[in-house]
C-alpha cells in the first residue's frame, strides 16, 4: 500500500473491461493536506445545501435528519467520486446510515431515485462495500449484479488471506504507544435494553466462536502526531461492528468523536487505563482543555463532535493476476480537514 495521504493514480483496470478509462478522478497527485488536497474537501454543490450542514465548528457536516429524499439523492449524487460502466463510487458523509428500518431514510432506502438521476435507468444500484453509519468515506455501488457478485468474492477472498482492502485514517485521542504494529482481539456484540455494544472477550473458547464471538485483526500506523493526539492509518482484516473504534480503545488511545466507547478509558495521575467493557456506559467524550484549546471547542461543542474515522482507499483488482490493483480514494470531510489543521497534523 501506498503512504502517502491522497492523490489518484492509475493502476490497473478491473476485470474484463467493466471499468476502463483515464482512471478515478484527477490524475494529480496530491502529497499531505496541503491548499490543492483541500480544495477537494467539499463535496460538489454542498454549499448550496447550508439548513442541512452543521456550524463553524464542524463545517461541512450532514445532518440527514433535516434533508427529504430528493435532497438527500442530490447529497448523494454531488458525493459521487467517479462513475464507470456499472461501478458507481461514493464519498459517503458522516452520519448516513447504509441500511435502516423500514420507513427510514437510509442510502439503501433511496438507491432507486440515485440509479436514476445517475441515468442508469432499470439498471439499480446496489451496495458492495460502504462505510457505518458514523464514518465516512468511500461506498462502492454496482448496477450489475454480476459485477458486485465478483467484487463481493474478491473481499471475502482478500479477508481469508488477510490482505487488507480497505485503508482508514483517524485522529485519536492520545498517541498509540508503538508507531505501527497490529491489535488483535476477540469481540462481541452485546445488546442491553435494545442497544448493542461491542465488548473484547479475553481467552475465548470453543463456545465462545460458536456462540457469535470473533477474534479480529487491524493494521495500524501513525502517520503523524501533536500534543496528546495522533493521525493514525487503519486497515481491518477483519470485519466486525464499531472493530477499530474498540481496536483504538484497546491502544488506550479513542477516535475523536468516539461517544460510545471512548468512556472506556479511564485517567488517573495522567495514566491512562482500561476500564472494564461490561460495566462501563457509553457517554460523551470529555477531552481534556489543552486539546479542548487547540480545537477551539468548548466541551458542550465537543460532545456534538462527529466520528473522525473516514474510509479513505480501497484497493479493486486488476483485469489479470498481473495487473496492478485500482486504488479508489475519497477526500476528507470539511471538519476532518479543519480538526488536521487545528492540531498540526496535517502538516507532518
Amino acid at each position: 500500500f501506498r503512504r502517502e495521504m491522497g492523490g489518484y493514480r492509475v493502476l490497473g483496470r478491473v476485470w474484463g473491461g467493466w471499468w476502463r478509462g483515464p482512471g478515478v478522478g484527477s490524475a494529480r497527485k496530491v502529497a499531505g493536506f496541503g491548499t490543492e488536497a483541500r480544495r477537494q474537501l467539499q463535496p460538489r454543490g454542498s454549499s448550496k445545501r447550508s439548513g442541512s450542514l452543521g456550524n463553524q465548528s464542524f463545517p461541512g457536516l450532514l445532518q440527514p435528519e433535516n434533508l427529504s429524499r430528493e435532497e438527500l439523492v442530490d447529497v448523494l449524487r454531488a458525493s459521487v467520486v467517479d462513475q464507470k460502466g456499472p461501478l458507481v463510487t461514493l464519498n459517503k458523509p458522516q452520519g448516513l446510515p447504509v441500511t435502516g428500518k423500514p420507513g427510514e431514510l437510509t442510502l439503501f432506502s433511496v438507491l432507486p431515485e440515485l440509479s436514476q438521476s445517475l441515468g442508469l435507468g432499470e439498471q439499480e444500484l446496489q451496495v458492495v462495500r460502504a462505510s457505518g453509519k458514523e464514518t465516512s468515506g468511500l461506498v462502492l455501488l454496482s448496477s450489475c449484479p454480476q459485477t458486485a457478485s465478483r467484487l463481493q468474492k474478491f473481499f471475502a477472498y482478500s479477508r481469508r488471506a488477510q490482505r487488507p482492502t480497505a485503508t482508514y485514517w483517524a485522529v485519536t485521542d492520545g498517541i498509540p504507544a508503538a508507531s505501527e504494529g497490529k491489535i488483535q482481539a476477540a469481540l462481541k456484540l452485546e445488546y442491553v435494553d435494545g442497544v448493542g455494544s461491542v465488548v473484547p472477550v479475553k481467552s475465548p473458547s470453543r463456545k465462545d466462536i460458536l456462540e457469535g464471538v470473533k477474534r479480529t485483526l487491524s493494521h495500524f500506523r501513525v502517520v503523524a502526531t501533536g500534543p496528546g493526539c495522533a493521525l493514525v492509518q487503519l486497515q481491518p482484516v477483519t470485519v466486525f461492528s464499531s472493530q477499530l473504534q474498540v481496536h483504538m480503545v484497546l491502544q488506550l488511545c479513542p477516535v475523536l468523536g468516539d461517544h460510545r466507547y471512548s468512556s472506556r478509558v479511564g485517567t488517573v495521575l495522567g495514566q491512562r487505563f482500561l476500564l472494564p467493557a461490561e460495566s462501563t456506559k457509553p457517554q460523551k467524550q470529555v477531552l481534556d482543555e489543552a486539546l479542548l484549546r487547540r480545537l477551539h471547542l468548548t466541551p458542550a461543542q465537543a460532545a456534538q463532535m462527529p466520528l473522525h474515522l473516514h474510509l479513505h482507499c480501497l484497493h479493486l483488482p486488476g483485469t489479470r493476476p498481473r495487473d496492478a490493483p485500482i486504488e479508489l480514494l475519497a477526500p476528507l470531510p470539511s471538519y476532518f480537514s479543519r480538526t488536521l489543521q487545528c492540531l498540526g497534523l496535517c502538516q507532518q
